[in-house]
């Protein structure tokens, strides 16, 4: 989908605003930046029975539903229809946009959020725990570069997925970005 495709509302029509629970990459502003050409108020929350899983081949997570587990991440607040646009075309088909309880971390409130999780349940590259900190350190500037790249593509009349984009700008880096 091209950005220069999209209808935009007239500005006296109410829009929709979203609220959208993140929980790898997109917990990193410099990411939500280069996305959404602004970062949104967020606050921490926790999503019950989820679990953060790493993916072997890539550097960002993936989450599904596990009893008794927990995902520590955060909402971000006033996401605009075209916002959410962007969103979905970054997650790609590898993740299935969902509607999911959160609890607020600061204000104690249960809230129905938007999600994106891992479209593929039984995917045997998943593992483990994935780790923000050590993403932080050894991935996101790479991570930025490729989003950046994304969003540039994404202007194009012809855009390529995320997967796509993401997958030759870590073939390019020799592979050593994907390690886990």
């Amino acid at each position: 989908m091209s950005l220069n495709s999209s209808v935009v509302a007239p500005q006296n029509q109410a829009q929709t605003l979203h609220n959208v629970f993140v929980y790898g990459s997109l917990l990193a502003d410099d990411v939500v930046r280069v996305l959404l050409k602004r970062v949104p108020s967020s606050s921490l929350a926790i999503l019950h029975d989820f679990h953060r899983f790493s993916i072997k081949g890539r550097v960002y997570p993936a989450i599904l539903p596990v009893e008794k587990r927990k995902v520590t991440g955060r909402v971000l607040q006033g996401i605009t229809d075209l916002e959410l646009d962007v969103l979905d075309t970054f997650e790609d088909v590898e993740y299935e946009r969902s509607d999911v309880e959160v609890f607020l971390m600061d204000s104690s409130e249960r809230l129905w959020v938007r999600a994106y999780i891992w479209s593929n349940k039984n995917d045997p590259n998943l593992y483990g725990d994935w780790n923000f900190e050590e993403w932080k350190r050894e991935h996101m500037n790479d991570f930025i570069k490729m989003t950046t790249g994304f969003m540039e593509e994404l202007e194009l009349p012809e855009a390529k997925p995320r997967v796509a984009t993401y997958e030759s700008f870590f073939q390019q880096d020799g592979g050593k970005s994907t390690k886990s």
